[in-house]
């Protein structure tokens, strides 16, 4: 399959997604743009953990920064189009002092480390109330006037996850992206060939933490409601579970990954008590026999037809 019909293909699911969207009930469309906003959030943590294989577990505190720095401005008038690159350059530079700890530790104490970020963040959330809300949140967070609708707001948020999506495939398919590769693969043997060991490092989590911080920007126009729950460790687990899920490293997979997350739970409701069972269980299925993803299945076929 060459590149032209793959992308003939991608257009097609796109339009068809859209098109679905105008024919879907109001709470369908609900969850399909709170799946784009999820998206964006695991896109991001894919090029931190998939591409430069630096272990994250802190990327829900970057999606609820960007979330409450939204609250705060569209409830005080601030226009939307300031609030997101805003909250984007403020979870970029506190991405980039995270990055710090990943210059000295590597792989699960690296993880211990984003743990903690995680759970500082939220414990901010909570108790800091004159600012955050507390426990209480923060509620009547407007929306754009033109998108207040729930179907004219999913366009608006499809449309910017796909110029987020482009934006990260040029990146990715850029001498950066190259960059943040040989870093996943030989740490040692891509500082040898010139790679700024140090550079690619801090860059993974900050733009990792950008495209976390735009995700919660569009969460909160979303729900029009926040609250530390909404941003806890087990979201940070659930987007790193879309990610391995999907396939860690390849471009489409987080788009898999938060299928399975975000809407096949949604979609399994009508088993009532043994939804989330089922859920589990399917998950399990799929990390026993694709350890490498959803997205490792075509590998394994060619691998197999190879092999006959």
């Amino acid at each position: 399959m060459n590149a032209k019909t793959k992308t003939g293909i991608l257009v097609a699911l796109l339009v068809a997604l859209a098109v679905l969207a105008s024919l879907a009930k109001r709470s369908d469309v609900y969850l399909l743009t709170l799946f784009c906003v999820y998206l964006m959030a695991t896109f991001g943590l894919n090029l931190t953990v998939g591409y430069a294989g630096q272990m994250s577990l802190g990327q829900a505190a970057f999606f609820g920064i960007g979330a409450y720095i939204a609250a705060i401005a569209l409830k005080a008038g601030v226009p939307f189009v300031i609030v997101l690159p805003t909250a984007a350059l403020a979870c970029f530079i506190v991405g980039l002092a995270l990055g710090f700890p990943a210059l000295r530790v590597q792989h699960h104490y690296l993880a211990f480390a984003t743990l903690g970020f995680n759970v500082l963040v939220y414990l901010v959330m909570r108790n800091e109330e004159k600012i955050t809300g507390g426990t209480f949140g923060i509620s009547g967070i407007p929306r754009p006037e033109v998108f207040d609708r729930p179907l004219p707001f999913f366009y608006f948020t499809f449309a910017a996850l796909i110029v987020l999506a482009l934006l990260l495939w040029w990146l990715l398919r850029s001498p950066w992206g190259r960059a943040f590769a040989a870093l996943r693969d030989n740490p040692i043997r891509a500082e040898s060939t010139g790679v700024n060991i140090t550079a690619y490092t801090l860059l993974a989590f900050a733009i990792g933490a950008a495209c976390a911080g735009i995700g919660g920007v569009y969460l909160a126009a979303l729900v029009n409601f926040i609250e530390p729950g909404q941003f806890h460790l087990s979201v940070s687990l659930m987007m790193l579970l879309a990610v391995i899920v999907g396939g860690s490293g390849r471009f489409f997979g987080p788009v898999l990954g938060s299928v399975v997350v975000i809407l096949l739970p949604e979609w399994l409701r009508f088993l009532q008590d043994w939804y989330l069972a089922i859920f589990g269980f399917a998950v399990i299925v799929l990390m026993v026999f694709l350890p490498g993803g959803l997205l490792s299945l075509a590998d394994r076929f060619k691998a197999r037809g190879g092999a006959k």
